[in-house]
């Protein structure tokens, strides 16, 4: 039987294929921009027939689509706005955990997954279906799952590099176009364009990139058009990146590895950003495990790591993934690459962020992190930080040249407490 015969006879129905979902099992979800929105309906649909079953995934964007079904708890590697709350409630649980490392928690065995519900191209003419604009842990989960449930979307990109799956190898076929989750950027305000500026200035001719998703990372490829020969080797990337490729900015011909390529794990963006991806050589897609394997980071020439924060502290500890003690996002790829350009010839790692929140009545430059919250990033890590009023490079300061480093990059209405609070730390 060849691979066509076989997969017209694996089409079903969305509410046939997950009838094949019992009570108690563990289920991957693609997620990001890519998740299986027709499959999630019908599960949702019969979820009041199941208990005890457990949803992995990445971001899930919107309102929470599990908040109205208990016997669906979600266990998420990163938050997004859609579990959040629910996670922060105790409705649902949140895996700190290397976005690298995932890989090796699937296939150690002790994490055995029992189905994967993914969003996949319609097959080429080999049987072969690209999973498109999410490759990250989609890839490897899939490859670990007992059984595989394929949304085949014709509105799904082909993108390529090691991120195809075969007819033969899924179970069950649905189906359904339906448009990925599309994500404008949004317009930086000025805070954002400064910050994008003094991290531009930061860029030599050359680097290669990464870069995650927001007002920041925008603002910095909006402050590149004088650069050349820039690369991108990244964890993630958006529409920011499209004029840098059309006027040339970027061209990947300095990087140390995979010359020519836009190399990444997924993307999120527009329409448009995803008709540019599809079926086009110079982006390719890896899991997570190869694009943020700090070793494979560090073969890249001047590699640039630019990721946020929301708190530092005056000893250079970066908050990244919570608010207090509230769960806010996810370690995601920061340390990463945060390690793998520390390891660089040449390379940066940076860490911007605004110098105050909650309309400029808070500093993000604290004596001590908020109690409760987590250190994603060791002060040991820290090389260039970043805010509007400049760079602190903390890059084998003591703790008293870094506290007097980041107090001047704090907002001028905190730093005479900063300095009280230093004193009083004895910094």
């Amino acid at each position: 039987m060849n691979w066509k015969d076989r997969y017209e006879r694996k089409k079903v129905s969305a509410a046939e294929a997950v009838r094949q979902i019992q009570s108690g099992h563990r289920i991957f979800l693609d997620g990001n921009a890519a998740m299986p929105g027709a499959l999630v309906e019908a599960l949702l649909a019969r979820a009041h027939e199941l208990e005890n079953v457990e949803l992995n995934h990445l971001l899930v964007f919107g309102n929470d689509p599990f908040k109205d079904s208990p016997q669906l708890r979600a266990n998420a590697w990163f938050l997004g706005p859609g579990v959040r709350k629910a996670v922060n409630e105790g409705r649902a649980d949140y895996i700190p955990i290397f976005l690298s490392e995932i890989t090796a928690l699937v296939r150690s065995g002790n994490w055995p997954i029992d189905v994967a519900l993914i969003n996949v191209s319609p097959p080429d003419r080999y049987g072969f279906m690209s999973y498109g604009i999410e490759v990250s842990v989609t890839k490897p989960a899939t490859e670990q799952a007992k059984l595989i449930i394929a949304q085949v979307n014709e509105r799904m990109p082909r993108a390529h590099g090691d991120c195809f799956i075969h007819v033969n190898d899924v179970h069950y076929f649905v189906e359904k176009a339906e448009e990925p989750l599309e994500i404008p950027a949004g317009e930086p305000g000025p805070v954002e364009r400064q910050i994008g500026e003094n991290v531009a200035n930061l860029i030599e001719n050359g680097s290669t990139l990464q870069m995650g998703i927001g007002g920041i990372p925008n603002a910095v490829l909006a402050s590149l058009h004088n650069k050349h020969d820039l690369g991108i080797h990244t964890e993630m990337f958006s529409d920011g990146i499209l004029s840098l490729l059309d006027s040339g900015v970027i061209n990947n011909q300095m990087k140390g590895m995979h010359r020519g390529k836009v190399i990444s794990s997924f993307a999120m963006g527009t329409r448009e950003l995803y008709d540019y991806i599809s079926d086009n050589p110079y982006f390719e897609f890896h899991p997570s495990h190869y694009t943020n394997d700090p070793f494979i980071i560090s073969r890249n020439n001047k590699m640039v790591a630019i990721n946020c924060a929301i708190e530092v502290d005056l000893t250079g500890q970066v908050c990244a993934d919570s608010i207090g003690s509230d769960i806010y996002s996810g370690i995601g790829g920061q340390v990463d690459f945060i390690r793998g350009a520390a390891r660089s010839p040449g390379g940066k790692p940076i860490i911007a962020l605004p110098s105050t929140a909650k309309g400029g009545s808070v500093s993000r430059i604290a004596p001590l992190l908020t109690p409760g919250a987590g250190v994603v990033t060791s002060r040991g890590d820290v090389h260039y930080v970043v805010t509007e009023f400049g760079v602190a490079n903390l890059f084998g300061k003591n703790l008293r040249q870094r506290a007097e480093a980041l107090i001047n990059i704090a907002h001028p209405d905190f730093r005479a407490e900063l300095r009280k609070e230093a004193r009083w730390l004895n910094l």
